[in-house]
């Protein structure tokens, strides 16, 4: 049996988003998820900021990659309940993973145990 991967758990979830029969068919994402995104973009567009100024130290660089990912684990975290916030926590982690971003055990770990929410 192949092994699943963590494309394929996203993919899989991103489908289930799109499939899955709901009454709220036009909804968007909950503004709780909305920040937690904007958060992570801004957290991101910070890290890359540090990580090329000139200058910056080796804890400046650390401390800006932690709070990244813990950013980025506040997504994975949550529990998208809604058509709209699944399909929004979906395409929002594909994308991150697509740049090869998304790829801690406890980041996994965190979306599994969302979904059981």
């Amino acid at each position: 049996m192949p092994e699943v991967t963590r494309r394929t758990l996203l993919a899989f979830a991103a489908l289930a988003s799109v499939v899955e029969p709901t009454l709220g068919e036009g909804e968007g994402a909950s503004p709780e998820l909305r920040a937690l995104i904007g958060a992570h973009e801004a957290t991101y567009v910070g890290l890359h900021r540090v990580v090329h100024q000139a200058g910056s130290s080796s804890d400046e660089r650390k401390r800006a990659d932690r709070i990244e990912q813990d950013a980025l684990l506040a997504i994975c975290s949550y529990p998208a309940i809604s058509r709209g916030d699944r399909r929004a926590k979906a395409e929002y982690l594909l994308a991150v993973e697509a740049r090869g971003e998304l790829d801690l055990e406890e980041q996994m770990q965190a979306i599994l145990h969302s979904m059981k929410r």
